[in-house]
C-alpha cells in the first residue's frame, strides 16, 4: 500500500469521525424535535377535522330555515370538499408547495364559513334554533383549538428550523438531511388564523 493511498484512508477515516462527532451532538435533538413538528402537525389536522365534521350539519341547518341561500351554502360545501380531500401526512411538512395548498384550501374554507355566518345573521329564527346554537358553540370551541393548534406548530416549527440553521447543528442536518420545514406563509396567516365570528346574540 503506497504513501498516498494509506494518507486517503487516514483523510477518509479522519472526516468519518469528525461526521460521527457532529452528529452525536444533535442527532438526538433532531429526532426530538422532529417528532415534536409531527405531534403538533396532528394536532393542527385533527382539529380542522374536527371543523369539517360540524360543517355538514351546520349547512343542513342553516338550509332548513334559509334554502334560497343556495350560492353561500355550495360554496362552503365546495370548500370544505376541497380541505378535506388534501392528504395531510406527515410528509407535507417537507413540501412546501403542498404545505401551501394545504393553507390555501382551508382559508377558503374558513372565508366560504364566514360567510355563511354572516348570511344567517338575517334568520333570528335560524339563530333561535338550539341545534344551531349548539353547533355554533362546538364551532367557536375548535376555532379556538385550532388556533392553539397552530400556534404550537409554529412554535416547533421555529425551534426545529433554528436547530437547523445553526452551527454546529447545521452540519449535522447536512449530513442527515434534515432539511427546513416550511411554516404557515405571511399570505395565508391572516384569513387562515382568523377564525369565523360565531358569537349570535351573546
Amino acid at each position: 500500500m503506497t504513501g498516498i493511498h494509506i494518507r486517503r484512508i487516514v483523510r477518509w477515516l479522519g472526516l468519518l469521525m469528525a461526521a460521527s462527532l457532529i452528529g452525536g451532538c444533535s442527532y438526538n435533538e433532531f429526532q426530538t424535535k422532529d417528532e415534536d413538528v409531527k405531534a403538533a402537525w396532528s394536532e393542527v389536522v385533527n382539529q380542522y377535522q374536527r371543523r369539517a365534521d360540524l360543517i355538514p350539519n351546520l349547512v343542513n341547518t342553516v338550509k332548513g330555515y334559509a334554502s334560497h341561500e343556495r350560492d353561500t351554502l355550495e360554496a362552503v360545501t365546495r370548500a370544505r370538499a376541497a380541505a378535506t380531500s388534501m392528504q395531510v401526512t406527515p410528509e407535507v411538512l417537507n413540501n412546501p408547495e403542498t404545505f401551501k395548498k394545504f393553507q390555501q384550501v382551508q382559508g377558503e374554507l374558513s372565508s366560504a364559513l364566514s360567510r355563511l355566518l354572516v348570511v344567517t345573521e338575517n334568520y333570528p329564527q335560524l339563530k333561535a334554533d338550539a341545534g344551531f346554537r349548539d353547533l355554533q358553540s362546538q364551532l367557536e370551541g375548535t376555532e379556538n383549538r385550532i388556533t392553539v393548534a397552530r400556534n404550537r406548530y409554529i412554535a416547533k416549527v421555529q425551534e426545529y428550523n433554528v436547530l437547523t440553521r445553526s452551527f454546529p447543528s447545521n452540519l449535522t442536518a447536512m449530513i442527515f438531511k434534515y432539511n427546513v420545514k416550511p411554516a404557515f406563509t405571511v399570505e395565508n396567516e391572516k384569513a387562515i388564523s382568523t377564525a369565523p365570528t360565531v358569537n349570535f346574540g351573546k
